[in-house]
């Protein structure tokens, strides 16, 4: 008799990515300056670490709002007891004003179509569950998330169909990508009930452009199904273009009193824009009532803590803090962007040009030693075990062109950076001379034996120029 689950059993939940055996790897042999200055690095976590001391000089500067105070009266056992995963009104107030403020305020979000959620991971598969049946699908462009192969899938039994993008136009969206990857489903019996997109994209570190988003909408309109865009590095936008939301695209065609309206539904977290993952701070924004009243009653599984809520609506309210912070996020994430680049090109890399988030899409495939996926398999691993520095590599992206590597830069100290483009650049040049060496040898090789054909192609005309007494 089976004890345990098919769910608890099975080995869905892909684990075993060389995404997550990085981390594994990483977590075994961590780089600390003092404690272990020749470990592993890590630089496949999109964690935002350049901005915490603006959060802790707030905090230092509003006691009351970390003591769970208001006007100077405790408030904690009324937190304590708060229960409504409705959420707090404040916070989901101040949490849709902070969304319009990243957007430019050229959007706004109406508090009652917000459902909170323990992050973007709890939001993105709450939504799978309010919009698809098991084994139905979602199409996602490539490469994608690496987790979204656990979120969306593990637990829904939904299916992802990819949407095949390439190098050849920076990997954006195309109208036939679209086409194929929905024939695609259809020719494997999977009910489309809608397209994913990460925006701005991780792992490519771009925005969308106004074109790809109109494509998008106009692709789900003509098809009946939804549309999802998770939207979580919305605030990490520190270059030209602009980021552009979904809404905004919506409320230019005039939509609203389209069926379209109530199809498209915004992911957003504070995970990457604020730096705080360990909050565990998600939201769902939706047109249509139905889902928000469903997820609202999901998200009785995956709350946001009353006390983090007090206290992240009193931070978001205070316009003056979000207004500065945003500006001087964006400006360190770029400063920290061209340092990447910087020493990405000191080691002969390039990388796709970004304008947002906190990575670089990097591509390594003049390090390969063939070009397939074996190969860029093969080069990860040596640059995880004998480099030390944890990258994810394209294929865990599900990219359809082997040699890319999403490299992050926001989660260490500058001078961690450093060390870890030394390390790089150190292995890129003895890759090289090793190549130069074999290449020498080869060539040296090839000289000798044709010294010796051209040796035995003399000896032999010699032989038989002689006249046949002389033999």
């Amino acid at each position: 008799m089976r004890l345990l689950s098919q769910k608890a059993t099975c080995n869905t939940h892909g684990q075993d990515s060389s995404y997550f055996l990085g981390w594994e790897e990483y977590e075994k042999n961590p780089y600390d300056e003092i404690k272990n200055p020749t470990g592993i690095i890590q630089m496949g976590l999109a964690e935002n670490q350049l901005s915490f001391d603006l959060l802790e000089s707030w905090l230092s500067n509003n006691q009351d709002a970390a003591s769970f105070k208001q006007d100077g009266r405790s408030i904690f056992r009324e937190l304590a007891l708060f229960q409504d995963y409705h959420g707090l009104p404040a916070f989901k107030k101040a949490m849709v004003e902070f969304m319009s403020e990243i957007r430019g305020n050229k959007v706004s979000f109406d508090q009652n179509k917000l459902v909170l959620s323990a992050g973007a991971t709890s939001a993105n598969e709450t939504l799978i569950f309010c919009l698809a049946e098991p084994g139905d699908a979602f199409l996602l462009p490539t490469p994608y998330y690496p987790g979204f192969d656990r979120d969306l899938k593990w637990r829904t039994g939904v299916e992802i169909v990819p949407i095949q993008c390439t190098s050849s136009n920076d990997f954006q969206i195309t109208a036939p990508a679209l086409e194929q990857a929905y024939q695609e489903a259809q020719q494997q019996n999977l009910k489309v009930k809608g397209v994913l997109v990460t925006n701005p994209s991780n792992p490519l570190g771009t925005t969308m452009s106004r074109s790809e988003l109109n494509l998008l909408l106009s692709f789900i309109t003509a098809k009946g199904i939804h549309l999802i865009s998770d939207e979580i590095y919305s605030g990490t936008v520190f270059d030209s273009p602009g980021f552009v939301s979904i809404m905004e695209i919506l409320k230019d065609r005039k939509c609203e009193k389209a069926e379209v309206w109530n199809r498209v539904h915004i992911v957003y977290s504070l995970s990457k824009d604020l730096g705080l993952p360990g909050f565990r701070v998600g939201a769902i924004y939706s047109n249509d009532e139905m889902v928000v009243s469903a997820a609202t009653k999901m998200s009785s599984f995956g709350l946001v803590s009353s006390q983090t809520q007090y206290l992240l609506s009193s931070l978001l309210s205070d316009k003056k803090f979000t207004k500065n912070y945003i500006s001087e996020n964006q400006k360190r994430l770029k400063q920290r962007q061209n340092l990447l680049i910087k020493g990405l090109k000191k080691a002969g890399i390039s990388c796709l040009k970004s304008n947002a988030s906190l990575f670089c899409w990097v591509n390594m495939k003049h390090l390969l030693k063939s070009n397939t996926f074996e190969a860029e398999m093969d080069l990860w691993r040596k640059i995880v075990y004998h480099v030390k520095l944890n990258i994810s590599p394209g294929s865990s992206c599900h990219c359809t062109e082997p040699g890319w590597f999403r490299v992050c830069f926001a989660n260490m100290s500058e001078e961690t950076l450093n060390l870890a483009m030394d390390r790089l650049k150190t292995f890129v040049d003895s890759v090289i001379n090793t190549r130069s060496q074999s290449s020498h040898q080869q060539l040296k090789s090839l000289r000798r034996n044709s010294h010796t054909k051209w040796v035995f192609r003399l000896s032999f005309d010699a032989l038989h120029d002689r006249e046949p007494d002389e033999r």
